[in-house]
């Protein structure tokens, strides 16, 4: 068994798999499990799965100690990852607590709401607090300009700030794609469906307070083309990857009757008509290679050409592609040179996703164009 191999196995162990692990924990090397699990921001939840082996695996903990060090590293980081849970969830219910008595409709997009999907809601690394505003560009701008510190740098989908020291996005529309004619399809997708994404209220654990966040059947499209974007962007991770995994397995999901049936093949078509159809196929092979999603639970057909790219992708470049060793390190790069490693690293995608690929270059460069020119307009407001 290879430590790749290995750090997927504990990995499926730590979200509640119940596979034998005896070979793995008598063998695994600790201390690559943890690079890995820091890499991938995913050290709360691996620690959940640490904390577990103590009582189902005594005998191979004792032939394969993890060591008093690297132990007490974990578990600092472990609290550490609770801690700011905590802190992230009351912002973030502060946070739509605010907007909506100054009568704006919102909701929280992935973030914690994802979190409340996890058997342990504090184990998921948190980032920062995506919120969805039904309301223009210009309306948004001129609020946050009242009430936030907001930056010069507003992207065409969203515009950054913070509250009480936790980095806040308000976002005119949830996410885009490159190429335009799907991009207009998926922007129209969400205009239709973002009322119910409003009125989807839950509450936060320990009673720290109350968020809406969107429903299963608006995160399946919504958070796929997320990862999507992200993939030609930077990377995407195994974080990502576990968040959309709870996606899928969840209630709404399930083929149990005839109408959930129904249910797929509506998504199915809604999948094609956005052009996430091969994507959607790649992220089911990584599902069930890494996660073990079976095929009964899965939106569409396993595409293991496509998705064996996306794997090696996500193994080597970690969170958000922060740790790539291939492609001159992008992300670590300057703007200019990251510019063009990013067009070379995308034109290795061109034939597994033509439309998007070749327009991702002129997406980016359209998009600086555009920051520029609505920088200029704002200011003289």
């Amino acid at each position: 068994m290879t430590q790749a191999s290995a750090n997927l196995s504990f990995l499926r162990y730590s979200l509640g798999d119940k596979a034998d692990l005896s070979i793995v924990v008598a063998k695994i090397d600790w201390r690559q499990l943890y690079t890995f699990a820091s890499n991938q921001a995913i050290i709360g939840i691996c620690f959940d799965g640490i904390e577990r082996l103590g009582n189902e695996y005594p005998n191979e903990l004792k032939q394969n100690s993890i060591g008093k060090d690297l132990l007490m590293t974990w578990m600092g980081a472990a609290q550490q990852i609770r801690r700011q849970n905590m802190k992230v969830n009351m912002v973030a219910s502060k946070l739509y607590s605010i907007l909506r008595e100054d009568g704006f409709r919102c909701c929280i997009l992935k973030g914690q709401g994802n979190a409340l999907m996890y058997p342990n809601a504090y184990s998921r690394n948190p980032g920062d607090i995506d919120v969805w505003v039904n309301a223009s560009r210009e309306q948004i701008t001129e609020y946050a300009k009242k009430y936030f510190e907001i930056g010069e740098d507003i992207r065409y989908h969203h515009l950054e700030t913070s509250l009480d020291g936790v980095s806040v996005e308000l976002h005119f529309f949830p996410c885009i794609m490159n190429n335009p004619v799907y991009n207009a399809r998926l922007q129209k997708w969400f205009k239709r469906n973002e009322d119910l994404q409003c009125s989807n209220v839950v509450s936060l654990p320990d009673g720290i307070g109350e968020i809406a966040i969107p429903t299963a059947a608006f995160n399946v499209v919504y958070q796929l083309t997320h990862l999507y974007h992200h993939f030609f962007d930077e990377g995407i991770g195994m974080r990502q990857i576990i968040d959309y995994y709870y996606v899928v397995i969840s209630d709404y999901l399930l083929v149990i009757n005839d109408e959930s049936l129904g249910i797929r093949d509506t998504l199915q078509r809604e999948l094609k008509h956005l052009g996430l159809w091969k994507f959607a196929g790649a992220v089911m092979y990584v599902l069930h290679e890494a996660l073990g999603l079976s095929e009964e639970k899965m939106i569409a057909q396993m595409d293991e050409k496509r998705g064996k790219l996306l794997l090696a992708e996500i193994l080597n470049g970690g969170n958000f592609g922060q740790h790539f060793t291939k492609y001159g390190h992008f992300t670590q790069q300057g703007m200019a040179k990251k510019y063009f490693l990013k067009i070379w690293r995308n034109m290795h995608f061109v034939r597994y996703y033509p439309a998007e690929a070749l327009c991702e270059p002129i997406f980016r460069t359209w998009h600086f164009f555009w920051r520029l020119r609505w920088d200029f307009t704002y200011r003289l407001r």
